[in-house]
């Protein structure tokens, strides 16, 4: 496992495809969805593994401290599902959304060490999740009546990274036919605006 981000993310001959922003926006699901219609792995948000066995086991959130740990779990991650995907890599988060929630809970705090990594690892494309879907609860979860600011966050950061997006809305099938449209788009090498 790697044992700090000197030297995050592998490279490796692939598109990589990021669903990004705000709690309960659908991007686990979409990333499923996505790596079994193209055949391929899709990179769990390790986030939320690590803080779901830290509250069953201690009924603890998440503290500063566990932001180096998170990012090189992420990582670690991304790097091993790499290596079995096929043409494609669906991430359930990246470190930029760490580095957004970092900032939104810890008063504008973010690691050296993070936004540097952030500043290196590259990916195609972000789908960037709009907030119409319905707001499920869960031990994590914690911001239904922010949604709209969080959002808001989310994008101002893909902004100012100079990241390519688009906004996925709707329900569950037009986010599917939007999302397919731009992966098709992007293997077909087509400029996405």
């Amino acid at each position: 496992m790697e044992k700090n981000l000197k030297q995050t993310q592998n490279n490796f001959n692939l598109i990589k495809v990021v669903l990004f922003g705000p709690e309960s926006t659908g991007k686990t699901t979409l990333a499923g969805e996505l790596a079994l219609h193209y055949d391929t792995h899709w990179v769990p948000e390790f986030m939320r593994e690590f803080l779901q066995k830290k509250w069953d086991v201690k009924k603890e959130k998440c503290t500063p401290d566990d932001l180096m740990p998170i990012a090189i779990g992420q990582i670690h991650s991304e790097n091993t599902l790499a290596k079995q995907a096929n043409k494609i890599l669906f991430c359930d988060t990246d470190l930029l959304e760490l580095k957004v929630y970092s900032e939104v809970y810890y008063e504008g705090f973010c690691s050296t060490e993070i936004k540097n990594a952030v500043a290196q690892n590259q990916y195609d494309f972000y789908f960037l999740m709009y907030i119409d879907t319905i707001w499920e609860e869960d031990d994590l979860r914690d911001k239904p009546g922010e949604r709209e600011a969080l959002f808001s966050v989310f994008e101002k950061a893909l902004k100012k990274e100079k990241k390519p997006y688009a906004i996925l809305k709707g329900n569950k099938e037009e986010r599917f036919k939007e999302a397919i449209q731009l992966v098709d788009d992007l293997l077909n090498n087509e400029k996405i605006h």
